[in-house]
């Protein structure tokens, strides 16, 4: 049986989770009755929301029940709590390939500060290729668009940039010692707990269209055995709870101010607060270049954005997309 067109699937799904966000029960029939489809066929949907990471059970006579309650994105709520951001440029997405590929595909549509928020991911991207984890709710999956007049010569450190705003926001929250990792990782308790990918499309000499996204784990569960290092999340940090759609909020703000000033500006009034937040500032690391590898002592950054390596002939800068940072 055909669970109908992918629109109409993407309806039915939501008033599902909708319906079990709470953590009670709720039971196949009365779901059935409210959408007007069969028992079977909601059964289909808790199947497909199971693959997409909601840990969904089912008690015989009493129906379905969410393991633990989520909160949905709700943009509403969103609203309320923005003060620089402008919540008519959000659109918020229930379940998506991934959304910087969303906002790509409608590149020539969009404003400066266009953002995207989803539940879920099919297609989340890392850096270098790798896959993003994205399970439904579990996280922050995020994108917006922004044209820099200057071209490729002035996006240079725009990734550290937004590391700062991640962290900031993440402060105005209430979370502390959330740290930096060059050049595009947010880590805290020595754990990566968000990531940034710039995408970038454009023509030398000419203006540049950047896709900033953003992931941020809150609450990861089912999917989590798939990450292929440490990580952490909000939930961790903070058991008692926290805001998910406040935290969005307080991320839309930070990204925003930070695009706009470093349009203006580039990375230099981010310098500091980047340096002051260098998980592996004066530690031993070894820098990954394609097949090889450098060792020495992290000394920060440049004034471009470059990493700073001292070694034994003296302090080295080492920047472009191939360079990933270990610690020994």
């Amino acid at each position: 049986m055909k669970q109908g067109t992918s629109k109409q699937s993407d309806i039915f799904r939501n008033h599902i989770v909708q319906a079990l966000a709470n953590g009670q029960f709720c039971s196949g029939e009365l779901l059935g009755e409210q959408l007007g489809i069969s028992r079977a066929a909601v059964s289909k949907y808790i199947k497909s929301l199971g693959e997409l990471g909601l840990n969904i059970f089912s008690v015989t006579g009493k129906g379905y029940r969410l393991a633990e309650p989520i909160q949905l994105l709700d943009k509403a709520l969103i609203s309320k709590h923005c003060e620089h951001f402008t919540p008519t440029q959000l659109t918020l997405l229930n379940v998506v390939d991934s959304t910087n590929q969303y906002l790509k595909e409608r590149i020539g549509s969009l404003l400066n500060g266009d953002v995207c928020l989803a539940e879920a991911q099919t297609a989340g991207r890392g850096r270098r290729g790798r896959t993003w984890v994205s399970p439904y709710g579990a996280s922050l999956y995020l994108s917006q668009f922004w044209q820099f007049a200057g071209g490729y010569q002035s996006i240079g450190g725009l990734s550290l940039a937004v590391g700062v705003a991640i962290t900031q926001a993440l402060e105005t929250a209430g979370y502390q010692d959330v740290q930096l990792k060059w050049p595009n990782d947010i880590y805290a308790q020595g754990k990566k707990l968000a990531g940034v990918l710039i995408e970038v499309e454009g023509q030398m000499g000419s203006a540049c269209d950047c896709i900033i996204g953003v992931g941020l784990n809150m609450a990861l569960d089912m999917g989590s055995e798939r990450i292929d290092q440490p990580w952490i999340d909000l939930a961790t940090l903070n058991p008692d709870g926290f805001d998910r759609n406040r935290v969005s909020a307080l991320l839309l703000d930070e990204l925003t101010r930070c695009t706009e000033l470093f349009s203006q500006a580039g990375l230099e009034p981010f310098l500091e607060q980047w340096r002051n937040r260098d998980v592996y500032r004066d530690k031993p690391i070894s820098l990954i270049i394609g097949n090889k590898s450098v060792q020495g002592i992290c000394k920060g950054i440049d004034k471009t954005g470059a990493l700073l390596l001292e070694q034994q002939d003296g302090i080295q800068a080492y920047s472009g997309g191939e360079i990933s940072v270990r610690a020994n």
